[in-house]
């Protein structure tokens, strides 16, 4: 029988290869699109790779899309409370009936892909590779005028990289999963060097050297005019203003004062200016300056579930997925600078395959000079470490036993924190909920929020 319900296709797509299994290949994926009639090229992408800062970037470019009238997919993962996030149309996610009607529609051809795959005494299609089908093809049906499409994992063999992107955009390079893509990153840039393909434009970050000169070679070896962060275009200024910041870029194409930036932080500045220059690339070719008006309409939309979003106020809740060191170490420093706890109190949770000892030592780092508790918790995620696992690691790595709390639960964590932030009194305490995206996902739904 079909499946008739988003949960019901979400249990069918589990029963595959979990996310983290993800295959190192792309011929089953190119077979896959051969069958349903390439989806792949039924629209232009603008394709997003990185180590962090790949979703918000996706979700400024998309608005900035947007605001010019055109029509776009939004591909993004992982999700946060429900797996239609995963499948954005024009900014929301992709309708119920949607979602159903295209994976039945579809489930035929993947069956295609499974029998000869099984003949070749290889897996069939994991989850992530059949849920980067479904969003080419939901994006087909619709259909959308472009796609904004974020690389699940690396590059070269990910899923995604069935389709060419005509803006190819690396966001910061830094380590994570080292165990599948390079333990350097000249490694690690490599493997995401391979969104960029002849034709296209490549908008970058601003990288660590031996990442930028990875990229550099490769853009020159298929031929395509590259861009970077502070050589071509960057961030001007940046003031904080009530939730978020007012941000000047200057771009590839143009100059663009007083974009009201409703995220946190100096690294979602510098998102937003790695959104503007794609968007001058995509919409212009790099030479044609874009509306500032729009680009204001746009941007002021914008929003990032899950990255320092405020969801509760008395005490200040703050969810962050900063899920490896570098992450933490941005997202501490924006907190920081945008709220003055006179307590705060960290609920942490970290997935095994993440390096959670530099995560700790970020942390104690970071937040040196901040009054801190720490309240050490594991998602539902069988990849979870345990919590009395990860607070001994704590304390091995110096913490201050004081300081130092254990709720197995993450209801409970949550009960913990409000409750020691409460005590600071003046409304001057506050909670960050952060480290793996499930913890932040799980934590959403306790606390009232609507899908991603």
């Amino acid at each position: 029988m079909e499946p008739s319900t988003v949960e019901e296709v979400y249990a069918v797509l589990l029963g595959r290869a979990p996310e983290n299994k993800m295959e190192p290949r792309l011929a089953p994926l190119f077979r896959a699109m051969d069958v349903l009639g390439e989806p792949n090229r039924a629209f232009p992408i603008i394709h997003i790779t990185g180590t962090n800062g790949k979703t918000s970037t996706a979700r400024m470019v998309e608005a900035g899309l947007r605001a010019h009238g055109l029509r776009t997919g939004r591909y993004t993962s992982p999700h946060l409370s429900r797996v239609t996030e995963r499948i954005s149309i024009d900014g929301v996610p992709v309708p119920d009936s949607t979602f159903v009607r295209i994976w039945n529609e579809i489930t035929p051809y993947l069956g295609i892909v499974d029998a000869e795959l099984e003949a070749a005494g290889e897996p069939r299609l994991t989850y992530f590779e059949c849920v980067t089908i479904l969003g080419f093809a939901v994006f087909a049906d619709e259909p959308v005028d472009v796609a904004v499409i974020e690389v699940g994992l690396g590059g070269i063999t990910d899923a995604t990289n069935v389709g060419d992107g005509a803006v190819s955009v690396i966001t910061p390079i830094s380590l994570d999963h080292t165990d599948l893509l390079g333990d350097t990153v000249e490694e690690i840039a490599r493997e995401k060097a391979g969104i960029i393909k002849p034709g296209g434009f490549l908008i970058s970050a601003a990288q660590p050297v031996a990442a930028a000169q990875v990229l550099l070679e490769q853009a020159r070896e298929v031929g395509v005019p590259y861009r970077f962060e502070g050589i071509e275009f960057g961030v001007e200024s940046r003031a904080l203003a009530v939730g978020g910041q007012i941000v000047t870029v200057q771009g590839i194409a143009g100059r663009y004062q007083d974009l009201a930036v409703p995220l946190h932080g100096a690294h979602q500045a510098e998102n937003a200016a790695v959104a503007v220059a794609a968007l001058e690339a995509f919409l212009g070719g790099g030479e044609r300056e874009l509306s500032v008006e729009l680009l204001r309409e746009g941007f002021a939309e914008v929003s990032s579930p899950g990255r320092l979003e405020v969801v509760r106020t008395s005490p200040t809740i703050i969810l962050d997925a900063a899920h490896n060191p570098d992450g933490i170490r941005v997202s501490a420093r924006a907190l920081t600078e945008a709220f003055d706890f006179s307590r705060l109190v960290v609920v942490l949770g970290v997935l095994r395959e993440k390096d959670a000892d530099e995560i700790l030592r970020t942390l104690r780092e970071e937040f040196a000079d901040t009054p801190v508790e720490y309240c050490f918790t594991q998602s539902a995620s069988p990849r979870a470490i345990a919590a009395d696992e990860l607070a001994e690691r704590a304390l091995d790595v110096g913490f201050d036993e004081d300081s130092v709390h254990v709720a197995e639960k993450l209801d409970e964590a949550i009960d913990y924190a409000v409750e020691r932030a409460d005590a600071a009194g003046d409304f001057g305490g506050g909670v960050l909920i952060t480290g793996s995206i499930t913890v932040v996902g799980e934590a959403r739904v306790l606390l009232g929020k609507d899908a991603a």
